[in-house]
């Protein structure tokens, strides 16, 4: 069987340590994470995770049954991609000087990116989308020269309830419970 895309999306409680326990788990699972992003939920006391990361979709279920023995996992989903809209950022500073600088806000905004800042020789420009656009976007700013760059992991929301089928769910405790 071929390595599939995942991208588990981990409730967890906000306690130290939690991040380094979910990473350390899935290096002793042989999986190489591609992206990982952490932040508050809408939860008080409770952080999201969401992990992309490839591998055999039994593997990944067992790796997800394995999240559930660490006592600060709440809730652990294997969405698909069609069920779930799943976004990364790119902030990048892209050189543009004289004439280029209405070229390079032309072609962002072809993007439906937006400038944050401008210096003389620069302009900083940021774009959310899936991870296709955000490779065309900076294949066309290469073209003018990246001076620096930076990209968020992947977030995910599910569309609707995710179907039971090939998914590890599970909640620990009712205080945790998401209304989807």
């Amino acid at each position: 069987m071929e390595d599939q895309t995942h991208t588990l999306v981990l409730l967890v409680q906000d306690h130290p340590g939690v991040l380094n326990r979910v990473v350390s788990l899935m290096r002793r699972r042989s999986f190489n994470i591609d992206s990982i992003t952490v932040g508050h939920s809408e939860q008080p006391g409770v952080s999201r995770m969401t992990i992309q990361l490839r591998g055999e979709p039994n593997d990944v279920e067992q790796a997800g049954k394995h999240l559930y023995k660490l006592l600060e996992v709440l809730k652990v989903v294997d969405l698909s991609d069609d069920e779930a809209i799943i976004r990364e950022l790119v902030m990048v500073k892209v050189a543009a000087k004289g004439a280029v600088r209405a070229e390079v806000v032309q072609t962002a905004s072809i993007y439906g990116a937006r400038v944050l800042d401008a210096t003389p020789s620069s302009l900083m420009i940021e774009m959310a989308g899936r991870e296709d656009e955000i490779e065309s976007f900076l294949a066309m700013m290469r073209v003018y020269g990246i001076r620096e760059m930076v990209r968020s992991g992947k977030v995910a929301l599910a569309r609707v309830a995710p179907s039971k089928r090939g998914h590890v769910e599970r909640i620990t405790d009712a205080a945790f419970a998401v209304a989807d």
